[in-house]
């Protein structure tokens, strides 16, 4: 009976396993080799396009044409120059952009009553095009890269005054009221549970905030600058160089992509537990 008892229970899991089988792992292209197909594949398409004669050069520019332009540019270290002018004058402003606007937004949790006394004019601020105010900045700051520095700040504070705002009024009640129950004062509340709280949303943000530091910038340079990949962005279609315009296009697209590794390099340290949550989640 014994023997009989302890052979059922070892072929007790036999069934479950026929009934659950293996999942067979399927053969999946490496992520950098699929975007690097797919980059292929388009410039492959528009380059033949060019050379058959259905997509025209001249109002499209060419691959190859878009090459020769950028090795150009390099040789002569112009591409780098200007380039290094768009990137300062970004980071910059993006820097000092999101510093002006995260801790005035933070702040107003302090006092409901500020909040609702400022939030309408942050509010009309914000509905207004912030390009709309880059002549003023070009009379007020002059031609320099303080112009692009400044429009670049006017865009990127009033979004993370904004998210900071919100994110510091969403963080949870009771918690908060729990700490009070506990002794806790306001700026320990604030310091252990808003900010740790709106850090997620707020990091989100800068983002979002890249691409309008960058916007700020090539607005300022579009405008009145005689450096800068807007100004070669300009000077270019102004001559009808499509090549030369899709080699600034294409650097404004690394530069965004330096500064967006720079934002997940501060998430990482700042936010160490949040990878550790989503790998959990997702099984990564």
């Amino acid at each position: 009976m014994t023997q009989t008892t302890a052979t059922t229970l070892r072929a007790a899991p036999a069934p479950a396993s026929a009934a659950s089988p293996a999942r067979q792992p399927g053969i999946r292209i490496p992520v950098l080799a699929t975007q690097l197909l797919i980059l292929a594949a388009l410039f492959g398409a528009w380059e033949a396009g060019v050379r058959t004669g259905a997509v025209s050069g001249f109002l499209f520019g060419s691959p190859a044409g878009i090459v020769q332009a950028a090795w150009k540019m390099i040789l002569s270290g112009e591409l780098w120059e200007h380039a290094n002018y768009t990137l300062w004058a970004s980071a910059a402003g993006f820097v000092v952009g999101t510093v002006l606007g995260t801790v005035p937004g933070l702040a107003l949790w302090y006092s409901p009553y500020a909040a609702k006394v400022v939030e309408p004019f942050l509010v009309a601020i914000n509905s207004v095009p912030k390009i709309a105010f880059a002549p003023l900045v070009i009379l007020w700051f002059g031609t320099g890269v303080i112009s692009k520095v400044a429009l670049s700040i006017s865009l990127t504070s009033i979004v993370a005054l904004l998210a900071a705002f919100q994110a510091a009024k969403d963080t949870d009640p009771d918690i908060q009221k729990m700490l009070v129950s506990l002794g806790a004062t306001k700026r320990q509340i604030f310091a252990k549970v808003v900010v740790p709280s709106a850090l997620p949303a707020i990091i989100a943000t800068f983002r979002i905030n890249i691409g309008f530091a960058l916007v700020g910038t090539v607005v300022g340079e579009f405008i009145s600058s005689k450096y800068g990949l807007g100004h070669v962005i300009f000077v270019a279609s102004s001559l009808y160089d499509l090549n030369t315009v899709w080699v600034g296009i294409f650097s404004l697209m690394l530069l965004g992509f330096v500064l967006y590794a720079g934002v997940d390099f501060a998430e990482k340290r700042l936010l160490r537990w949040k990878d550790q949550t989503y790998a959990t989640q997702f099984k990564l």
